[in-house]
């Protein structure tokens, strides 16, 4: 588990961005990336209402940026790329934390290389919690029953990890061979025999994670991007795309052990029911899941009950649509030159025809507004993340949203267009927030806008 840093009592807590070597086999080092270390970061744990000091350190050779992904706040706070942090400068933003309890999580953002910074390490979970959600009884031991759990894919050779490269990753992005969990190969969790919480983070740079369990057993899926759900919904697999979270309260009193698994690697413009050769593919693969994460249930600390599934989790007022002032359209663009992978734009990948240019404000919202946004893709499933709101999903396709539409989001998948139903209550006017695709690769070559709000 990673280290936890809460920011109380103090309010405040430090980050230094890193390089170092990390051995994912024994004997095999690889040069890697972290906060705090040498891969990855530790979980940080703030709270509804505090102002939170937090200072960042940039130890590397090149630029970065810390981007709090989810976290409601100002533009000039959001760690995008127009906070850049130049090598040996420290970050010392304020960070008003105002929303309701969630899993986030962090990660770099400077435009260019956040692909390959995150790829090499430079990610990790942010969780806010209140007075409502530690009222339910929810599992809440750190590291025990309640458990922050990054989801990677990573190639490896002889043992050390590589950066793909290549026409390929410029359109799919960068997949492994091997699944990680918060930066191990082949983990394996020892959960107590009762409820446990897991807080899942899709931390990938491309892979889209349909997720289940071995033995088909089914939990709750209880939170998304944005915090809690009204109520629990019963499952028996979910769906999680890069940047997306989903919090699942799985039972393991029976105390039988069982893995977390992951269906085939489906989504590409070469594979997966979306191009050329992906039915094919899908009927191959689809009888060999991948496992993620095996759980071994033991009788661990104190015994105490399993606990119950809460009935109502989160009251939530979300935006009305009756009082949209506005419809804006999205198309998440692949043209050709964006498949040769042609350099900077990406030569065809684009968000409305245009690669991203910094000096650009693409939208002006204003400030308290409510709109909605309709979204669509092409060639493949795109996750959408939008900086500094959380929306909801209002038709997917021009029907009903799925079942995994619900609750408040800051990323969704969309190939279809899905209508999103946005309240801008954070203003952006020094600097402006970013709509991006979350296929980090896409987003460094040109699939990425950004909006001001005022």
């Amino acid at each position: 588990m990673p280290p936890l840093l809460d920011a109380r009592p103090g309010r405040s807590f430090a980050l230094r961005v890193q390089s170092g070597t990390t051995s994912f086999y024994p004997g095999r080092p690889s040069d890697t990336l972290g906060y705090n270390g040498s891969y990855l970061g530790p979980t940080i744990r703030v709270r509804r209402g505090d102002d939170v000091a937090a200072v960042v350190t940039n130890g590397l050779n090149a630029d970065t940026t810390v981007h709090w992904h989810g976290l409601l706040i100002p533009g000039e706070l959001d760690g995008g790329p127009h906070q850049i942090i130049a090598p040996g400068a420290t970050w010392r933003p304020t960070l008003p934390i105002r929303q309701p309890a969630a899993t986030l999580l962090y990660h770099s953002h400077v435009h260019g290389l956040t692909a390959e910074q995150v790829y090499s390490g430079l990610a990790g979970a942010l969780l806010v919690t209140d007075d409502e959600e530690q009222g339910l009884g929810l599992p809440s031991e750190y590291g025990v029953d309640d458990l922050p759990l990054l989801i990677q894919d990573r190639q490896f050779e002889n043992g050390r990890l590589v950066m793909p490269g290549g026409m390929m990753v410029a359109m799919q992005g960068r997949r492994g061979d091997t699944i990680l969990v918060n930066g191990a190969v082949n983990p394996l969790a020892a959960v107590p025999n009762r409820l446990v919480r897991l807080r899942l983070v899709n931390a990938s740079n491309a892979r889209i994670y349909e997720l289940s369990f071995s033995d088909r057993r089914s939990f709750h899926w209880i939170g998304t991007e944005g915090g809690l759900l009204e109520h629990a919904v019963a499952l028996e697999a979910i769906t999680l795309a890069p940047g997306q979270r989903a919090e699942l309260l799985v039972d393991f009193t029976d105390g039988r052990s069982a893995s977390l698994v992951t269906a085939a690697d489906t989504n590409s413009s070469m594979m997966g029911g979306m191009g050329m050769m992906g039915r094919g593919a899908r009927r191959t693969d689809a009888a060999a899941p991948a496992t993620v994460l095996r759980f071994e249930p033991r009788p661990l600390g104190q015994a105490r009950a399993s606990g119950v599934v809460p009935t109502l989790l989160a009251s939530r007022t979300g935006p009305d649509a009756s009082k949209a002032v506005r419809r804006r359209r999205l198309s998440l663009n692949m043209g050709m030159g964006g498949m040769m992978g042609s350099g900077s734009g990406g030569g065809g990948l684009t968000i409305n025809g245009k690669p991203f240019d910094m000096n650009r404000i693409d939208e002006t919202v204003k400030l308290g507004s409510t709109e909605i946004w309709e979204v669509s893709g092409e060639m493949m499933r795109h996750p959408i993340h939008i900086h500094g709101v959380h929306f909801d999903v209002l038709t997917r396709g021009g029907g009903q949203p799925d079942v995994l539409d619900q609750g408040p989001r800051d990323t969704v998948l969309v190939k279809e267009p899905v209508e999103l139903l946005i309240r801008f209550d954070q203003p952006a006017k020094s600097a402006p927030f970013m709509y991006h695709c979350h296929i980090l690769e896409h987003e460094d070559n040109g699939m990425m806008g950004q909006f001001s709000v005022a």
